[in-house]
């Protein structure tokens, strides 16, 4: 499955102790994220991480886009609660609209990631092969190539 993890500046240090936690399971998929949150992931677990934009010049958008597109499976966005946030209410509403159009399963928290990434790795989550049978993981699954 494709993941994208998205952390506001308060929250890059608990995203990355998620990652470390949930490796195993993380390791089996694709996952992009913003630049910062990507090479602060990578560099604490050795994971491959698809580093886009930061999150300020556009990284989130690009997210939103491929989420437009069905390229997004699971989205982990950890946020701040603190008002003064980086990530401005336009932005942040167009990403959650775009997972809820498109059903794409989103945690915003650390209970909800971690209730994400057990079903993933019970297979609960299968069902997105359907929506988005072209993403590298559902080709790796059945042995495909585009």
């Amino acid at each position: 499955m494709d993941i994208a993890l998205i952390a506001d500046d308060t929250k890059k240090e608990l995203m990355t102790q998620f990652c470390i936690a949930y490796c195993g399971i993380l390791s089996k998929h694709h996952i992009c994220a913003t630049s910062i949150t990507g090479k602060y992931v990578q560099e604490a677990t050795g994971l491959e991480i698809e580093k886009l934009l930061p999150g300020s010049h556009g990284g989130a958008q690009q997210i939103t886009s491929r989420i437009s597109y069905n390229e997004i499976d699971v989205l982990l966005y950890f946020r701040s609660t603190t008002p003064n946030r980086e990530f401005d209410d336009e932005n942040e509403h167009n990403l959650f609209r775009m997972c809820d159009v498109h059903n794409v399963p989103m945690a915003t928290n650390i209970a909800t990631a971690e209730v994400l990434i057990c079903a993933l790795d019970r297979g609960d989550l299968d069902w997105r092969e359907i929506v988005n049978p072209r993403s590298d993981y559902n080709r790796r699954r059945r042995g495909l190539t585009y």
